[in-house]
């Protein structure tokens, strides 16, 4: 036994002094000594007469995994054995005449794995086997406290392993918990209450901690016990006397209060609940939440009161009676404010619930049909507790204004926490708007008072409740300015707060401005308001980047809603704007950062939806957009010019100063309309197109530059809707240019060009599609694989990845040319050499793909291309070939081999769309085939595929039907059987 001990000692050495491979050693032999028959007698035995920690723990978790393991197969002899010493030890019984065994006087840790040995014992022979358990343990308790607090972490461990149904629990121990509640409800829980009454009320002075166990216990029982046994005159008395009193500890006071929690939260009728609620007069506890908000007593009074509340108001929810719903409504009302003062005063564990309840309450406010006037006071308290819950801590003032790591978690941490306080907040703002806009309006008034050095936290609350109040508000009360909101947006509007300063208050100030937007939109007067708002130091102008950027965008929202009303205000707007502008326009590179023009194009974004709308007389709007335009133009080509004389210091600066002009210039072209500039102000359109002639310059430049090149493209694609077909001459270089050296990523931009190209002009598009196209297919084709790309390790790379977006991609574009009547193009002499490895690979990808809408398109391309180039009026072939191709090859392995293959999968909707697509094929060759595509299918495709001569005709049949719907039910039903015939094993040729 002394080597066992040695082992178990270096096992669980924390000095780090014993080497890895000795501890390694040790473990084996602990793991091999626990194989042993006789196990379980050396456990009890060094449990007894060993004084070591770690060797008492380390038997007693070895006798628990013994008897959760093996008990099914020990012996008789054994099971007593180990019940009859577990229990002496549990008792401080005596193990021999003259050994009392000590682990009692021992650690805690020590303590809650004996319980659990115990607990374990219970679990499989009480009551059929060890019936008296619970008996012989209450005799016992007279030994003193360590015996009861040893009966009370059997109790909790009883709780934790077996009974709560807080944690999963399979069935079978489900069905375990049942038979010894049962068991015990019949045989002893009234002792063991009586037990607890007895020890609180015997060691309420002299042991409180052990009055503290014993009640914590108590309060895991309550939820399944009869609740006569604690809800009467002798034990309610003694807890609320032990909450009550001031010299005992809060320990002993907060578990008598979780005690009271767990009696008012017992699950049983309305009306015996009802009963209950009342008998508790719980306003004794009313004034206990004023004392030290932090402390855990006014936690558990907190957690006492917001579930009484709970159920009060459940009792008036699920009660039908007049009588009892104005009961219940009596006891709400009596603890409302309680709660109300909990939430704002006190910390709480249970702050979501608490959240939960008042959620509860407001929906039933709104099942009422006039509020009273101390409901409508409720709800007013109910705002009071979301401002206080949703001001920041002013400890993270700095951290949140700088938004350094600690002021982003806490951000994030409160946008989180907000989510349910902000919908109580709307709830209530729908079932009281004027009680809801009467606080907000207190609130601001409140905060624009409040001294600078301390008000930070107090505005961004207000300001964030009127936020939040407008997603209550639908758009034609907003519209209105129903209630005070006429009062309150002028208010909002003219306010400066002393802490505009800080980023939180100036954000969630424009943001306020901006929700409250079709409200000013409806009342004119205020315009000028929001455009200070806006433009000055609190908005666009802000001292920190990160407001200012949020207010460039905010303000291009305002201008895109208020357009046409802000046509007299553009000269000031302009005005106030044209030190952002210069931001740009200056020469001055050193101080520009590609972010910041990314954020800043949304204030060339509104100034060019003010001065792009035709109420804006030409000659103004000329000036205005030459003023803007000419110098960008101007410092790109003094850049380009340069270009060749850059440092490789130089060049990024100067790169990232192009792309920021190119951003400005495509940012300002949204506001033009395409009829504008190329009907009725062509003189704008013609400014455009300089542009566009100036920034095509940079393709030729700065040739290999990506960045720059996804830049023009965009401006490209921009001008595409601004220019209309004005935009033609300037197409042939640029795309020339985009090919140039052109890498996947790139391709991928030029062909999503292509195809925003071909969807706006169709047709008129093929003469530069002619030209165009021959180039792309050469470079895709050489660049991605005919059949499948690899597969397996290492393969997934960034490479593969974005070549697989090439293909896709590709694909869309073959479908686009087909759908838009381009597919003469395939058939130009300069294409012609493509055709036919087009043809491969969209044979390959619709029979084989793995993804299933990629095949799909590629077979709409072949329907296209069917009814486009087959069946001649004078029976000549319009593409020598392409018949015999789409009979013998397309038609066997598209639309019968592929879909053997068990991969089809028909229960998968996408896949079911790609049936459909091809079963219209079939329809469409036969159409313009006629019988020699329905012969080949038959005589050569089915057999192959073993269909027998019977499907065979009745395919034909369906075929030559005019049911689509009737011929794709049999389609798949056929396929299905030849499937069970072949595995899908048949090979694509």
């Amino acid at each position: 036994m002394a080597d066992l001990e040695k082992a178990i000692l270096i096992v669980f050495d924390q000095s780090g002094t014993v080497h890895s491979e000795l501890k390694q050693k040790a473990t084996e032999y602990c793991e091999k000594i626990k194989d042993e028959q006789a196990i379980c007698s050396i456990c009890i035995e060094r449990i007894c007469f060993s004084n070591l920690y770690q060797v008492q723990f380390w038997c007693l978790q070895t006798l628990h995994e013994v008897v959760k393991v093996r008990y099914s197969s020990m012996s008789p002899d054994e099971r007593y054995l180990i019940r009859k010493s577990v229990f002496s030890i549990a008792c401080f019984g005596a193990i021999d005449d003259n050994n009392v065994v000590r682990v009692l006087e021992g650690p805690a840790f020590i303590k809650n794995k004996l319980a659990q040995v115990l607990v374990t014992l219970i679990y499989f022979e009480y009551p059929s086997i060890w019936s008296s358990v619970f008996v012989d343990f209450l005799s016992q308790l007279s030994k003193g406290a360590m015996v009861i607090d040893m009966f009370c972490r059997v109790l909790n461990a009883l709780d934790d392993e077996v009974i709560n149904v807080d944690y999963p629990r399979t069935p079978e121990e489900l069905s375990v918990a049942t038979r010894i509640k049962d068991a015990m409800r019949q045989q002893c829980v009234p002792q063991i209450v009586r037990a607890w009454y007895g020890i609180v009320s015997m060691y309420r002075n002299s042991d409180k901690e052990l009055c503290t166990t014993v009640l914590d216990a108590m309060r895991r029982f309550i939820a399944w016990i009869d609740i006569g046994l604690i809800v009467n005159d002798a034990f309610i008395p003694l807890l609320f006397d032990l909450v009550l009193v001031d010299g005992l500890c809060e320990q002993l006071r907060g578990a008598a209060a979780g005690c009271l929690t767990a009696v008012a939260s017992k699950r049983m009728e309305p009306q015996s609940k009802l009963s209950l609620l009342q008998s508790l007069q719980i306003r004794r506890v009313f004034g206990l939440v004023a004392k030290d908000s932090d402390s855990d007593l006014v936690s558990k009074v907190g957690a006492l009161l917001t579930g009484y509340a709970v159920e009060a108001l459940e009792c008036f929810k699920n009660l039908n009676s007049e009588d009892a719903k104005g009961v219940s409504m009596e006891l709400l009302n009596e603890v409302l404010p309680s709660v109300f003062y909990v939430m704002q005063h006190c910390e709480l564990e249970s702050t979501f619930s608490i959240v939960q309840f008042l959620l509860g309450y407001v929906a039933t406010m709104k099942t009422l049909s006039q509020l009273r006037e101390t409901q409508l006071h409720h709800l007013g308290q109910i705002l009071e507790v979301i401002r206080t819950e949703i001001r920041y801590d002013p400890m993270y003032r700095d951290n949140l204004d700088t938004l350094d790591k600690i002021g982003k978690e806490e951000e994030d941490r409160m946008v989180e926490f907000r989510k349910d306080l902000f919908v109580l907040l709307r709830n209530v703002g729908r079932v009281a708007p004027d009680v809801c806009q009467i606080f907000i309006r207190n609130s601001l008034a409140t905060s624009v008072a409040s001294s600078s050095d301390w008000n930070v936290e107090e505005v961004e609350a207000a300001l964030s409740l009127f936020y939040a109040f407008g997603e209550s508000m639908n758009g034609g009360a907003m519209k209105t300015g129903s209630g005070l909101l006429g009062e309150l947006v002028p208010m909002l509007l003219s306010t400066r707060f002393p802490c505009h300063s800080n980023r939180l208050v100036a954000l969630v100030y424009l943001e306020t401005v901006t929700r409250y937007m079709k409200f000013v939109q409806e009342n004119s007067q205020y315009i000028h308001m929001v455009l200070a708002a806006f433009l000055d130091e609190r908005g666009i102008h802000h001292p920190n980047v990160n407001v200012s950027r949020r207010a460039s965008y905010l303000f291009m929202k305002a201008v895109r809603l208020l357009k046409l009303k802000l046509v007299p205000f553009i000269e000031n707007i302009l005005q106030s704007l044209q030190d952002r502008v210069a931001g740009f326009t200056s020469m001055d590179y050193t101080s520009k950062d590609l972010s910041a023009s990314e954020d800043g194009s949304h204030i060339f974004e509104a100034i060019g939806v003010l001065i792009g709308m035709e109420d804006v007389a030409p000659a103004k709007q000329s000036d205005y957009l030459s003023s803007l335009l000419t110098p960008l133009c101007q410092q790109v080509e003094a850049l380009l010019m340069n270009a060749k004389v850059l440092t490789p210091e130089e060049e990024p600066q100067k790169i990232a100063n192009i792309q920021q002009i190119i951003v400005a210039i495509n940012s300002l072209s949204k506001g033009f309309s395409e009829r504008l500039v190329t009907t009725s102000r062509p003189a704008i359109g013609l400014m455009f197109k300089q542009t566009l002639d100036v920034l095509l310059q940079v393709l030729v430049v700065f040739p290999n530059i990506e960045p720059l090149r996804s830049k023009v493209t965009s401006f490209i694609h921009r001008m595409v809707e601004t220019l209309g077909a004005s935009v033609f001459p300037y197409l042939p270089k640029a795309l020339e240019q985009l090919l140039v050296d052109s890498q996947p990523k790139e391709l991928v931009g030029l062909l999503v060009l292509l195809n925003q190209l071909i969807c706006k002009f169709n047709t008129l598009f093929s003469d530069i599609l002619d030209e165009v196209f021959p180039a792309i297919a050469g470079r895709i084709l050489n660049i991605i694989p005919i059949d499948a790309f690899p597969s397996g390790p290492g393969t997934n790379t960034e490479e593969n990845r974005e070549l697989q977006e090439v293909q896709r991609t590709l694909y869309t574009f073959l479908h686009v040319i087909t759908t838009h009547d381009l597919s003469s193009v395939f058939l130009s002499p300069k294409s012609r050499s493509y055709l036919q490895p087009i043809m491969q690979l969209l044979l390959f990808t619709s029979c084989k793909h793995k993804d299933i809408l990629v095949r799909k398109v590629c077979v709409q391309i072949f329907i296209r291309l069917i009814k486009d180039w087959c069946a001649m009026p004078n029976g000549e072939e319009k593409v020598p070939g392409f018949q015999s191709f789409i009979i013998e090859t397309f038609a066997t392995n598209c639309c019968l081999y592929s879909l053997l293959d068990n991969s089809f999968e028909f229960r998968d909707a996408n896949t079911l769309v790609l049936f459909g697509e091809i079963v219209l094929a079939q329809k469409v060759m036969y159409e313009k085939f006629g019988n020699d595509f329905l012969v080949h299918f038959v005589s050569k495709g089915f057999p192959a595929a073993h269909c027998s001569q019977d499907l065979a005709e009745k395919y034909c049949q369906q075929l030559q039907g005019s049911d689509i719907k009737a011929l794709k039910s049999f389609y798949q039903s056929l396929i299905e059987n030849l499937r069970l015939q072949q595995n899908g094993n048949l090979p694509v040729r």
